[in-house]
């Protein structure tokens, strides 16, 4: 699974990544109080060629390595944490094109995305079972409704999970968002992360060829496939260090150029307060030791990545693990400065949070993303590991 890396595309990509983040900031409070999906700036994103990040050279992508694609997505969710998870998922869905993808999909679907530049959306949540298929005259057929659908407006390709109605196996398959009967519904405003068109998708007699599944239901798994879903896990990791670190850097900004210091502090500067210095210095740790981890544990997925299907399910399981360890931390930082920063900030800032600085919108998000898979299980899977050596099984989460 080795692929080659374009330098210099590459190169140019992370040259202009402080100019977009830059022009994010400039809307990002705005965009997030109107929800919505961001069209404009899904299209900047597409201009500065982060939509070929994870395509492997050989199809004309990038070719960049997960420990980069996640560090761009961590970089842009400083600033805008919803357009940081449309990017991620655009990769994620690319990840299983290349996990389960024979030579010819593979050929087809990324030499698309990468002539044409296409948006992926995620129909394939595999909690919900509710998108049938059953195979008629040759062919599939898809009947459903698929939920929290990450990316589908805008999209031009879906990779998407159903349950093959005779066994109740899930398969795995790509096609284009605009095949008759697909419809994506406007449905989504939740009190965080709402640009992120996370909205639901109904599938309406839709008909799916045998040769664009990835995944005929039935078909062995390996620790090499079982890996997407650890992708998908630190992509909420890098989410989360990113929200936590955008939440600390705009406070920090509010301290030491609006803050007041406290009547009884006796000193003059706000930044001079000890039990101010003394709360940056709580939240500096959560932030800075959520992204060693998270560091940590995407080289160990791109280890294990290039193994291809020579990886084990020790291998597989120690990713695992460091991810579950990443992930608590990324969780615990982003809520704690998410909250944390009213406290360094103080009265006024509440006033202004949601008038001029959206200061709310870190929480919110970080609120709304955390409850994507309940963090006790991570902590129940270190545990088992702290305890008895027992590393994390494959599951939909881990």
């Amino acid at each position: 699974m080795l692929q080659r890396v374009n330098p210099s595309r590459l190169d140019t990509i992370l040259a202009g990544l402080d100019d977009l983040l830059a022009q994010l900031r400039t809307t990002a409070v705005e965009r997030d109080r109107a929800g919505g999906h961001p069209a404009a700036e899904k299209e900047l994103l597409r201009q500065r060629g982060l939509l070929l990040l994870s395509v492997p050279q050989e199809f004309g992508g990038v070719g960049a390595d997960w420990p980069t694609v996640l560090h761009i997505v961590r970089r842009i969710a400083t600033v805008d944490s919803a357009l940081a998870h449309l990017l991620a998922f655009q990769h994620l869905q690319l990840s299983g094109v290349l996990a389960y993808g024979n030579a010819e999909q593979q050929q087809r679907w990324l030499g698309e995305t990468m002539r044409d530049q296409l948006w992926w959306g995620n129909t394939a949540n595999p909690a919900d079972p509710r998108l049938r298929a059953t195979e008629r005259n040759g062919a599939l057929v898809l009947q459903g409704i698929k939920g929290f659908c990450s990316g589908t407006r805008g999209s031009q390709r879906l990779l998407t999970t159903a349950i093959f109605e005779p066994t109740g196996q899930m398969l795995i398959a790509a096609l284009p968002t605009d095949t008759p009967g697909i419809t994506i519904h406007d449905d989504w405003d939740p009190v965080g992360q709402r640009q992120t068109d996370s909205t639901s998708v109904s599938f309406e007699q839709v008909h799916l060829p045998w040769a664009d599944v990835l995944h005929r239901p039935g078909a062995p798994s390996s620790p090499f496939l079982s890996l997407r879903g650890l992708v998908a896990q630190l992509i909420l990791v890098n989410l989360y260090t990113g929200i936590a670190q955008g939440a600390l850097a705009e406070a920090r900004h509010y301290t030491l150029h609006e803050a007041r210091p406290w009547a009884a502090s006796g000193v003059a500067r706000a930044e001079d307060d000890p039990y101010t210095v003394h709360r940056y210095a709580e939240m500096h740790l959560a932030a800075v030791t959520a992204a060693a981890l998270a560091d940590s544990a995407a080289l160990r997925l791109q280890q294990a990545w290039e193994q291809g299907h020579a990886l084990s399910a020790e291998q597989r399981g120690e990713v695992a693990l460091a991810s579950a360890e990443a992930k608590v931390l990324a969780h615990r930082a982003a809520l704690r400065i998410g909250e944390g920063l009213f406290d360094v900030c103080g009265a006024r800032a509440a006033r202004a949070a949601r008038a001029t600085l959206g200061l709310d919108r870190f929480w919110r998000n970080a609120r709304t993303h955390t409850l994507h898979d309940p963090i006790d299980y991570k902590l129940r899977d270190i545990g088992r590991f702290a305890l008895e050596g027992i590393l994390p099984t494959p599951s939909l989460y881990s």
